[in-house]
C-alpha cells in the first residue's frame, strides 16, 4: 500500500460507496467502501483497497475538522443504521468507532454540519430524517431526533408514501434541505443546538410527479434533481428564514429522447457558472449554464458517462475534474472540465469499482 505520505504531492484520498448486496433495484456485487489515490494533475485513479464489514455504504459523509468518514448502511429488512469510521490519513484505512441506527429502513443519505456537532440521515423506504448528536471524537451518539414525513404524490407506484432522499446543510451551515420524492417537496429544517430538535422552517415544491432526489446551492438559489421526470427545479432561497420559491423546471434530457431515464446527482461549479446532473438511462452528464441574476439554467450539452446508470459524480478540489461513478457497468468515468465551457471531455481512464454509487474527496 502507498502511504500518502511517499504519494506526489497532487494525490489525494477518494472514496467510493458502494452496494454490496442484491437489492430489487441493483445487484451490488461490492465488497465494501473502496479507498483510491486521485492525481488531479494527471487525472490517474489508482483503486488501493476496500473497507468491508458495512453492508450496501452506498452514501458517505466526512466530518468537518475530524479524520472521520461516516456511512449509510442501506439496509431494508433489517432497518438502516449510520456508521462512524476513523479514517487513516496516511494510509486511507477505515477503522469502524461505531454505529447507530436510522429508525427507519434503506437509508440513502448522510451529511455533517460545519461546526462538527451534528449529523443527518435520509430513510428513503419510511421516509423519516434523522438527526444526530456527534461526541467530541466524532463517534455517533443516538439520534436526539427523528421527523417522519407524511403524505403521497401522484405516481401512484413511486409516489405511494414518502421517501427521504438526501439531507443537505445549505452554504450558510444554518439549515438543511431534505429532498422529498414521494411528496414532491423540499423540507427547510433549522436544529437546536440546545433541545437537540430539527425544527420546520419552510417548503418548496417541484411539479407534480418529479420526485426530488439530490439538491446543490447556489449563493443565492437552490437547484434540485428530480428523478421521476428528469427535471431540474430551480429555487431562489431566502436562507435567513429558509424559504423556497420556484423559478423554472427543465429538462436534463434532450428533446429528441424517447428512452427510460431517471435522475440521480447535482453538483455545481465552484464558480457557480455551472450546473451538472446525471442521467440514469440516458447515461450521461448534462451540463447547464447558470444565469447569475436569475438562477436560470440554459442546456450546453451532454456527456456520455461511459458506463450503465451514473449514480452519484462528483467534482474534484481543484475543479478539473470530474468522476462518475456508473452502477450496473461496475466502473468509474474521469473527465477533465474544460475551463471556458465548463463540458466535461473523456480523459480516457475508466476504472473498475463494482456496483459505485457515491464518489468523496478528501
Amino acid at each position: 500500500m502507498t502511504s500518502q505520505s511517499s504519494a506526489p504531492a497532487t494525490e489525494r484520498w477518494v472514496y467510493f460507496g458502494t452496494y454490496t448486496e442484491k437489492l430489487p433495484h441493483v445487484n451490488g456485487v461490492a465488497e465494501g467502501i473502496y479507498r483510491a489515490k486521485f492525481d488531479s494533475n494527471t487525472g490517474a485513479l489508482r483503486v488501493l483497497g476496500v473497507t468491508s464489514g458495512i453492508a450496501n455504504p452506498s452514501f458517505l459523509a466526512l466530518h468537518p475538522t475530524l479524520p472521520v468518514l461516516y456511512a449509510v448502511s442501506e439496509a431494508s429488512r433489517s432497518g438502516g443504521e449510520i456508521v462512524a469510521f476513523a479514517l487513516d490519513r496516511e494510509t486511507g484505512a477505515l477503522t469502524e468507532l461505531n454505529r447507530q441506527s436510522t429508525y427507519g429502513s434503506s437509508p440513502c443519505h448522510v451529511s455533517v454540519e460545519a461546526a462538527g456537532q451534528f449529523a443527518f440521515a435520509a430513510n428513503y423506504v419510511t421516509g423519516n430524517v434523522c438527526l444526530y448528536p456527534l461526541a467530541a471524537n466524532g463517534e455517533l451518539l443516538p439520534a436526539s431526533d427523528v421527523v417522519q414525513h407524511r403524505g403521497s404524490g401522484v405516481n401512484t407506484s413511486r409516489q405511494e408514501g414518502p421517501h427521504a432522499h438526501s439531507v443537505t446543510i445549505d452554504r450558510h451551515n444554518k439549515h438543511v434541505i431534505a429532498a422529498d420524492l414521494g411528496l414532491d417537496r423540499l423540507f427547510v429544517y433549522g436544529w437546536d443546538a440546545t433541545t437537540k430538535k430539527l425544527v420546520l422552517k419552510g417548503t418548496g415544491a417541484t411539479p407534480d410527479g418529479a420526485g426530488p432526489r439530490h439538491i446543490a446551492y447556489h449563493p443565492k438559489f437552490v437547484y434540485a434533481i428530480n428523478e421521476l421526470d428528469s427535471t431540474m427545479s430551480v429555487f431562489r432561497y431566502h436562507a435567513e428564514r429558509g424559504a423556497l420559491d420556484l423559478v423554472e423546471t427543465v429538462s436534463t434530457v434532450p428533446a429528441d429522447f424517447s428512452g427510460v431515464s431517471y435522475c440521480a446527482d447535482v453538483h455545481l461549479s465552484a464558480s457557480g457558472q455551472f450546473l451538472y446532473g446525471s442521467n440514469r438511462g440516458h447515461d450521461s452528464i448534462v451540463t447547464f449554464a447558470v444565469d447569475e441574476a436569475s438562477g436560470k439554467l440554459t442546456t450546453l450539452g451532454y456527456t456520455s458517462t461511459q458506463g450503465s446508470f451514473p449514480r452519484n459524480f462528483a467534482i474534484d478540489p481543484s475543479g478539473q475534474f470530474l468522476l462518475a461513478a456508473n452502477q450496473n457497468s461496475s466502473n468509474v468515468a474521469v473527465y477533465r472540465i474544460d475551463a471556458t465551457s465548463g463540458l466535461p471531455a473523456p480523459t480516457g481512464a475508466v476504472f473498475d469499482v463494482p456496483t459505485p454509487v457515491c464518489v468523496l474527496f478528501v
